[in-house]
């Protein structure tokens, strides 16, 4: 058996490594440092058939590999892996990690594929628990490795529909090793289960860790390149498909006009429905270092002229068509100190001279007519809803945006062959972020359809279009369902809830009628949005999911909540900084009580084996007769008791006796007497039945569709005491 010391090993690791970097230009990234370790288990994602023979080649140890018996039964991998150190193992046998224990004890390090497979989706795949329970047992130091590329090569097991080369670049990322301890369990089953959930959360890490951070217009290039620019990838209502080619084009041109009315790194209002139009002026913008600030245009004229004041915009683009047809007429005649540019009166400015650019140099060479953008520039300003508070102004920068978008993949594979159906409003963080950037930069395709409102439409255009991942709040997904047929979604793959609490019967109403499971997720606008999210590989029903790669946590507690603590965070996908009315277009950084660079999202949480579940906003507690109540069990107590009807919790402040929690609903015949009921069958106390129940034809809602609790407030505030 070859060995490190054997010389027939090195001269074949020498030709091997000289052979890869011929063909496949193999660029080798070790952020590992010295690599003197006692006990070490090097694990690697599985892209190809070359993997072992790459990671041979250019790994700076020479540990044993580890192969399935029935893959060393074949001939032709024994003659391709025969020249490296292997120990052959039956994953079926309980000898097999006795077999690799001895293997660590003797002092050799080992290499081990955890999925056990090569991938077919792109991403990950099931993780085993062997190689996690095996590293927890021996107390071994694991190595993350990082293939790139390989997937493109014939040695792939992606199909068609994945680009191929015959000889693609490959990229060998080494990361820091560290130790997986053995996590707590009731049996050594539960403890392999928790150990293998450690190792595929440390294998996400580092598909996210390294990845290139560029600008979002290069990211739009790399997909057009990896794709093809004839690769249909946006369309919209008027059923036109538009491929990266024209995307390119438009972008390219839309980002010449847009750089004739500003100055680079200037803000730029951005005042657009959901059309493809939108995506390639973002793009557009992008390249021309021009910073899109995101206008909510059903926010009123005081929200839109917030928005423009303390982002200190001087322009601001929009359509005369989306203006007719939304009636914005009177809302853009109030606006001060802001110049409304229409795109349909841009197309006369953009000259003969213009046009000879666009076709003989910008779509010939695009990567040299926009400047480099540095990863860490200002690149996106959204705001904040302000259902809670006064909205404010967020900036984004390319690497939080894609940070994010990386995370998302890393976690949930999406590939080029899912198909977007994007509804929810591009100024919405959501809407922008997951359901238009994720999609482009990834090789998806992407319907816009200009408001989730149209409940009948949307299904039916789900249905004939056969898109694959629908995205929503939890009440834009209950409408859909109750009017959907039970064959509309007969391609979905992903369904992805946000923004809100999932109720636990929209939840079963999705999976009993369709037979999806809706993936809930938990965000901010400030952390690009998504900060955790249930996925297809660790789903726990009643939480909003694990963190998402590279996020870490802290909990602070609070005074009179028992169970678990408000949550702050830190990432790569966290923003820049706000744009606060006190001091206009002044950038303030994030911070927290646990320093610079933290953000207190202001959720009370509990963090159970990874899982993030939300008891309530810090906000969205009342002080009754000395204790802490949540208005978001308020709320539940109350669809509890009237489910088909919607329903939500604010206070009345009473002086010295503190507050009243008010219940307001559309349901006219709910009483306190139904509340009660509701509360004794899903064990709430008597201090979350809500003392007034106030009926409201129809609760003010925002205009992503969550409940306006600033507007609510007042409502309650106006009330005559009791």
């Amino acid at each position: 058996m070859p060995n490190k010391g054997d010389t027939t090993f090195r001269v074949v690791r020498v030709i091997a490594r000289w052979v890869f970097r011929l063909l496949y230009r193999v660029e080798v990234r070790d952020l590992a440092g010295p690599h003197d370790y006692d006990k070490l288990i090097i694990i690697s994602n599985h892209q190809s058939f070359l993997d072992g023979a790459l990671l041979g080649a250019f790994l700076p140890v020479a540990p044993m590999w580890t192969v399935h018996s029935q893959i060393w039964a074949k001939w032709h991998f024994r003659a391709l892996l025969s020249w490296l150190p292997i120990v052959v193992v039956d994953t079926n046998s309980p000898l097999a990690v006795k077999t690799l224990l001895g293997v660590i004890d003797s002092g050799r390090h080992i290499c081990i594929f955890p999925e056990g497979r090569i991938t077919q989706t792109g991403s990950l795949m099931k993780v085993y628990d062997g190689p996690a329970y095996l590293a927890a047992k021996t107390g071994a130091w694991v190595m993350p490795v990082r293939i790139d590329g390989a997937l493109q090569t014939p040695f792939g097991r992606m199909g068609p529909w994945y680009p191929k080369k015959v000889f693609p670049k490959l990229r060998l990322t080494i990361l820091p090793a560290r130790k997986l301890e053995m996590p707590e369990g009731r049996t050594p089953r539960e403890r392999r289960r928790k150990a293998s959930d450690v190792m595929r959360r440390m294998m996400q890490e580092a598909l996210c860790r390294t990845e290139r951070m560029t600008s979002l217009h290069e990211a739009l290039l790399d997909a057009a390149d990896f794709y093809g620019r004839d690769t249909e990838m946006l369309q919209d209502i008027r059923l036109q498909p538009e491929s990266f080619g024209h995307v390119l084009k438009a972008s390219l041109a839309l980002g010449r006009l847009v750089g004739k009315l500003s100055k680079p790194g200037e803000r730029v209002g951005v005042m657009m429905p959901n059309v493809t139009t939108t995506a390639s002026l973002l793009f557009g913008m992008f390249g021309a270092r021009r910073i899109p600030a995101m206008i909510n245009y059903t926010s009123g004229v005081d929200g839109i002229q917030g928005a423009c004041d303390v982002a200190q915009l001087r322009v601001m683009l929009t359509s005369r068509a989306f203006v007719e047809k939304a009636r914005l007429h009177e809302t853009v005649k109030a606006l001060r100190g802001v110049e409304i540019v229409y795109l349909e009166d841009l197309r006369p400015r953009f000259t003969l001279w213009d046009k000879l650019w666009l076709v003989f140099w910008a779509l010939r060479f695009p990567r040299r007519v926009m400047k480099p953008v540095p990863a860490d520039e200002e690149a996106i300003v959204m705001f904040t809803s302000g259902s809670e508070s006064r909205p404010k102004g967020v900036v984004l920068s390319h690497r939080s945006v894609l940070a994010n978008v990386h995370q998302l993949k890393a976690v949930i594979p999406f590939d080029s062959r899912d198909y977007f159906l994007t509804a929810l409003p591009v100024f919405h963080a959501f809407g922008l972020s997951v359901c238009t950037l994720l999609p482009v930069v990834s090789g998806c395709r992407v319907f816009f359809y200009p408001s989730p409102l149209h409940y009948r439409a949307i299904p039916e255009i789900i249905y004939d279009q056969g898109c694959t991942v629908l995205c929503g709040t939890p009440t834009f997904l209950a409408n859909y369902a109750k009017v959907a047929n039970q064959y509309d979604f007969w391609r979905i793959r992903y369904v992805v809830a946000g923004a809100e609490k999932l109720p636990e019967e929209t939840r079963r109403l999705w999976l009993d009628k369709f037979g999806i499971r809706i993936l809930e997720g938990y965000g901010a606008t400030e952390y690009g949005p998504v900060i955790s999210g249930n996925t297809p590989l660790a789903y726990r029903a009643g939480t909003v999911g694990e963190l998402l790669p590279g996020i870490e946590y802290k909990l602070e507690p609070v005074e009179g909540i028992s169970e678990g603590g408000v949550l702050h965070v830190r990432g790569p996908n966290a923003m820049l900084g706000y744009l606060l009315h006190d001091k206009p277009g002044v950038l303030r950084p994030p911070s927290s009580v646990f320093g610079e660079g933290w953000y207190d999202t202001g959720d009370v949480v509990v963090v159970e084996d990874g899982f993030v579940r939300i008891i309530a906003r810090v906000k969205r507690f009342a002080k009754v007769a000395g204790e802490m109540v949540s208005l978001e069990v308020v709320e539940k107590i109350a669809s509890a008791a009237s489910p088909t009807h919607r329903h939500a919790a604010s206070t009345q402040s009473e002086g010295r006796r503190g507050e009243t929690v008010v219940l307001f609903t559309e349901d006219s015949a709910l009483r306190r007497e139904h509340l009660l009921e509701a509360a004794a069958k899903i064990g709430a106390g008597d201090f979350a039945i809500a003392r007034r129940i106030v009926f409201a034809t129809k609760l003010p809602l925002l205009g992503n569709g969550k409940v306006d609790y600033v507007r609510l407030k007042a409502m309650a505030e106006e009330l005559t005491p009791r």
